[in-house]
């Protein structure tokens, strides 16, 4: 179904470069067909009414390229990394979210690092930039890379935040239930490797 997915994602995408570009009608009938051929996969696949998935694609005339998902890596001294516990599902994951035009990964590590956990950090690392699409992440609206970030925290303390429950420190062998759509195990994994091998080179995909 994952494959389906991104080939439906894949042909929205080549419909609004035609819709876009092409200044013949009569190839501007068959994206805006291409489109709801697209949109009726899509909604078959996860429930969710065409109404709904129109409106996580820009209706702007432009490229459309990836979104770009920040993850702040953070460890304590007893090397246990720092997960949040999201609101949207009540599971965990990394701090972050989707980066803001205007604003560097480095700056909105350090924003995202802030607002959802109170702590003030300076980013050390880019540890991985990965493509959803290769890892299994469960079906996302979104055709997004993710980029890990290494953080170091400089002071601060807890705060409270309206759509982060609950945040600490846990142990690789100790992982609360994770939110797969933000955060897999094996990337949790990787950020340990990376805590153990702090010369280790960038993953990407």
């Amino acid at each position: 179904m994952q494959s389906i997915f991104e080939h439906a994602k894949r042909l929205k995408a080549i419909s609004h470069l035609g819709l876009t570009y092409s200044n013949n009608e009569y190839d501007r009938e068959r994206y805006e067909e291409l489109e709801t051929i697209s949109l009726d996969i899509m909604e078959q696949l996860t429930n969710e009414p065409v109404s709904r998935l129109s409106l996580f694609f820009s209706d702007t005339k432009e490229y459309i390229t990836p979104k770009v998902d920040i993850r702040v890596v953070i460890f304590n001294e007893k090397e246990e990394i720092l997960l949040v516990r999201e609101k949207a599902d009540g599971l965990w994951s990394l701090p972050g979210g989707w980066a803001d035009i205007g604003s560097s990964p480095r700056e909105v590590a350090v924003k995202e690092a802030f607002e959802e956990t109170g702590l003030r950090v300076e980013t050390v690392k880019l540890v991985a930039a990965m493509d959803m699409k290769c890892h299994p992440h469960p079906p996302q609206l979104h055709y997004a890379y993710k980029l890990f970030i290494r953080c170091k925290v400089i002071d601060g303390s807890w705060n409270e935040v309206h759509d982060i429950l609950d945040k600490g420190y846990f142990a690789q062998d100790t992982l609360p239930p994770l939110s797969l759509e933000r955060i897999l195990p094996q990337q949790i994994d990787l950020m340990f490797e990376f805590l153990r091998e702090p010369d280790k080179e960038t993953v990407f995909d």
